[in-house]
């Protein structure tokens, strides 16, 4: 290794750094509502249903501008994009503190969902061009791990913290902490190695000609023409749909209403699901880079989490034995994770300049899963209140649709090619 090709190593950990504290923070966001239920709904005077649609605002945000972010991110470059998403992240974040009236609530939570949806993709297309082929999906978990941490900052902390001083104060923090990570990227991230003199890391070099390959209209037509990557996309949608939806909007109540715990003790148990996100985000990744296989651990993994909702949803009629919830959410985080390959695998089934481009139309399926699911989860909960049902076989009721889906999703995985960790373009698919 040359001195110059240390100093690339050693810079690109810096680079993702920045990134991923952008990242962590878009987690918080995302899962907040969960812990604050009860408060904002006092606050607001929400029904199930509205509160969801409240939730769901930021993933509205986030499924619409996952195509524009994929287009600026492979035009304008992650370090603008970035930059400027944390300036809007900041102004969400002090429009919804600040909120005295319904609607300025869900409009911060939608510009909030603008600002922040600018990170992931930008991340993955940073990843792609300062690490090797063979570390992206290690980086990609280890990029999720940190992100999880800020979503784990989401329950218990933040709940004891809401406790102390109000949850409005929180949301006027986090739009100063907005602001300074928008310095940040914009004076130390750099989109290519070449930007800083480097030689690129990556082993597959971009096309730098100027033809109608880079024109929109082709990259658009080269990635949905790419039928391989639709089974993928309805499986991410399922898996990630319900993932939010629970930790991020129906997790919390879940155990305080069937179980019958405050709120702070509540949060304990999804930490537990995050915990198992934690494991499965570096080791998933890291085993199938290894091994050299995407399929088998994606199934492996996608089947476990669909049975855990299997569980949830018909054991006891929705209430299984308080003692059994801690390894459920822990086994139900580490079979998320199954999603990480499924983003490697749309990487290497399309071409590597337009990584931007084809993960942006993959992560808007998913996120147009879980206002789906967690607003269909909010319905069903309101008409069974209706019905005079009992809270455990409301949730019941809500959580076997959501098994459902999966079933559903995780079918898809049959249609989905083995790419063993090699771009379409360069090796043949099997």
């Amino acid at each position: 290794m040359t001195k110059q090709d240390n100093r690339a190593y050693k810079y690109r950990w810096l680079i993702w750094s920045v990134m991923v504290l952008a990242y962590l923070l878009v987690y918080f966001h995302r899962l907040t509502p969960g812990v604050l239920q009860s408060r904002l709904v006092d606050a607001f005077d929400l029904s199930a249903t509205s509160f969801a649609t409240l939730s769901s605002m930021y993933f509205y945000a986030y499924m619409i501008m996952q195509i524009p972010v994929g287009i600026l991110a492979d035009t304008l470059g992650a370090r603008i994009t970035v930059t400027s998403g944390m300036v809007l992240t900041a102004a969400g974040s002090f429009m919804f503190g600040t909120a005295i009236y319904p609607v300025m609530a869900f409009a911060g939570r939608f510009i909030i969902g603008i600002g922040v949806s600018t990170v992931f993709v930008s991340i993955l297309k940073i990843n792609s061009r300062w690490f090797k082929e063979r570390e992206f999906a290690t980086m990609s978990g280890l990029t999720l791990l940190v992100g999880n941490a800020g979503g784990m900052l989401a329950q218990t902390p933040l709940a004891a913290l809401v406790a102390v001083v109000s949850w409005r104060y929180v949301f006027t923090l986090l739009s100063l902490v907005s602001l300074v990570l928008a310095v940040l990227a914009f004076l130390l991230v750099r989109d290519e190695p070449s930007s800083l003199g480097f030689d690129d890391i990556n082993e597959f070099k971009l096309d730098t000609n100027r033809g109608k390959d880079h024109d929109l209209y082709f990259a658009f037509k080269s990635v949905l023409s790419n039928w391989r990557i639709w089974p993928a996309m309805i499986f991410y949608a399922f898996i990630n749909g319900s993932w939010l939806a629970f930790v991020g909007t129906w997790g919390v109540p879940y155990m305080s209403s069937v179980y019958g715990l405050p709120e702070k003790e509540a949060a304990v148990y999804i930490i537990w699901a995050m915990l198992g996100m934690l494991v499965g985000c570096f080791s998933t990744g890291w085993i199938s880079d290894k091994t050299g296989r995407r399929k088998f651990p994606m199934v492996v993994l996608s089947v476990s989490y669909t049975l855990i909702w299997g569980i949830l949803s018909f054991w006891n009629g929705g209430r299984p034995p308080l003692v059994t919830i801690k390894p459920l959410f822990f086994l139900m985080g580490l079979g998320f994770t199954s999603f990480i390959l499924s983003l490697s695998v749309v990487k290497e089934l399309n071409l590597p300049r337009y990584t931007g481009v084809a993960l942006s139309v993959f992560n808007t399926s998913g996120f147009v899963g879980v206002p789906l699911i967690a607003t269909l989860s909010g319905y069903i909960i309101d008409v069974t209140t209706e019905m005079g049902l009992m809270v455990k076989s409301q949730y019941h009721w809500a959580f076997m649709a959501v098994f459902i889906l999966l079933c559903l999703g995780t079918s898809m995985l049959v249609f989905m090619p083995e790419t063993y960790c090699k771009n379409i373009n360069y090796s043949k698919i099997k």
